[in-house]
């Protein structure tokens, strides 16, 4: 294990994180980090503040982007309270283990993304999405680095077509960070095809999670 000096210097990468942020044609909001939470979730997920992943957990909260339809996990607080390390705790391997895999970010619908360490693929330090729409683990094809400017730059809109309701944006604003919309017909199946002629409720991420993962399992996918 890292110490915590050793991890946080040097942390200027940050600074080119602030720029994207800054330039973005997306909506971000910045979750302001708590020193102390910030610097244990840098020590305890073991990641550099020189890279972009670890700039994002030791310098914020966390990360909203359209509104908290995707949420970028940082340090955590209280408009996303669950930080990278504790998220991804009993889902991967324990504090200090090199995991198979990195939960960094999910969206309201209930995907999430993660950063391949090998147990993905063979393409190491790549993104995937696990989607809700099949219970695949899909290849982006980007880094993290990458990811990050799709969040803040690309057309959305076009990325989740077909799985974007009407009055999303409404509904959005009124979703926690740890709450994701669960979906009967289920996203996956035939009759959830259209999105529109689904039900919807509010649920902890944790619990699209464990019931993603096994419906995955049940259906040998």
């Amino acid at each position: 294990m890292r110490s915590i000096k050793e991890l946080s210097n040097p942390d200027t990468e940050w600074k080119t994180v602030k720029e994207w942020i800054d330039n973005a044609k997306n909506k971000v909001e910045v979750l302001p980090a708590e020193t102390q939470k910030a610097s244990d979730a840098l020590y305890q997920a073991q990641i550099p503040a020189s890279t972009a992943l670890g700039a994002v957990v030791y310098k914020t909260g966390g990360i909203l982007v359209d509104n908290g339809w995707i949420r970028i996990l940082g340090s955590g607080s209280s408009k996303l309270n669950r930080s990278l390390p504790e998220w991804n705790k009993g889902k991967t391997s324990k504090t200090g283990e090199k995991p198979a895999f990195l939960l960094v970010a999910d969206d309201a619908l209930g995907g999430f993304y993660l950063l391949n360490y090998g147990g993905l693929g063979k393409d190491i330090d790549k993104m995937y999405y696990f989607s809700p729409d099949n219970l695949q683990y899909e290849p982006l094809e980007i880094t993290y680095d990458e990811f990050l400017l799709f969040c803040f730059n690309n057309d959305l809109d076009k990325y989740y077509e077909g799985s974007r309701w009407e009055g999303w944006k409404t509904e959005i604003l009124k979703l926690e960070g740890d709450k994701v919309f669960n979906f009967y017909p289920f996203l996956w199946s035939e009759e959830g095809s259209d999105i529109n002629k689904t039900s919807r409720k509010i649920i902890p991420v944790e619990e699209q999670y464990g019931f993603n993962i096994d419906i995955k399992k049940q259906m040998g996918i």
